[in-house]
Parts: C-alpha cells; structure tokens; sequence
C-alpha cells in the first residue's frame, strides 16, 4: 500500500480533496499548517507528495478525530531491526480506548519512518500517552539528542499533532 502526504492551505487542499472523492483521503490541521494524506495501491494524485510504503497498520482511516504523526529517524544500517522490533510492540495500541486506526510508515527516500495515529478525540490520545503501552513503545526512541554511540537512529524523534476539521461541528476554516 502507498502513502503519500502534501502541504499546503486548508482552502488549497480542500479542493484536491474535494476533486477526488473516491480515493482514501483525509483534511487535517494544527495552528501552523494543513495536511493531506492519501492512502492508495495507486499512484499520487499530488504533484509533489512525501511518498511512504505501508508496512504495518490496523483499522480503517476515518475522516473524524484526531491524528498524531510520531516521526523517528533511522539510519541506513538500522532499519531492517527497527522495522522488525517496532511492529513487534505495536499491536498493543488496537487495545486503547478510542484508538480508530494506525499506519506504520516507511520512506521511499529519505530517513524518517513515520508513525500515524487516528483517534476519536485528543483525551484518548493522551490517556494512552500516559500508558504503559506508550512508554513500552516511546522509551526505545531518542527524543532528545541521540547518544553518538547509538547506531540505530539520525536523530531524535518528535510529534506531529493535528485534528480533522469537521464542518458540521464548525471546526474548518471559513
């Protein structure tokens, strides 16, 4: 499965997204900036996308909630055991209170796998930050600066929120 995302202005998006109702797409924002993403076996309809390979997921992607994007460097040498031990410890999350979906992505260029979280509202996420479940996966991630020594990552990792506006519920940019 592909996965792409692209930037850009709430309006300027919304019109891709509204061009191609047929495809798995999902609108989402936070105070800096807009995001699409596009899930598909196909190619991109985006004219410039971040381009991922689905390695792992669960649930379906819903055009509600909230989203956290977890983005985790890894080196060359490193990813063959990073994939194996992430998608071991993983599944955990199918079990958390309002958790919808996960997409476990890896880069078709570049460094930074990504981990994409969909979940009905902020409060479940972060109960699940609180979690054992969630420090059983975080802890083995530099968020800081990496240990020189440590092999395995380019850098630290860090969090993306965002939420999907809802037009019913007045949350979308007028």
């Amino acid at each position: 499965m592909n996965f792409y995302i692209t930037s850009g202005t709430y309006e300027f998006l919304e019109k891709i997204l509204n061009k191609y109702p047929q495809e798995t797409m999902i609108l989402m924002q936070n105070t800096q900036t807009s995001v699409l993403i596009h899930e598909t076996q196909k190619k991109s309809v985006f004219g410039s996308p971040r381009k991922y390979e689905v390695i792992s997921q669960s649930g379906e992607l819903e055009n509600k909630g909230m989203v956290n994007l977890f983005n985790i460097p890894i080196s060359d040498e490193g990813k063959p055991v990073f994939e194996f031990n992430f998608a071991k410890q993983i599944h955990s999350i199918k079990d958390a209170p309002g958790f919808i979906a996960y997409r476990f992505l890896k880069p078709k260029k570049g460094d930074t796998y990504i981990l994409l979280t969909l979940w009905t509202d902020e409060s479940y996420f972060k109960h699940w930050k609180g979690s054992n479940g969630y420090q059983t996966i975080i802890d083995s991630f530099p968020t800081e600066n990496p240990l020189s020594s440590n092999q395995l990552f380019n850098g630290g990792a860090y969090e993306t929120e965002y939420t999907i506006p809802s037009k019913e519920n007045n949350n979308a940019p007028q």
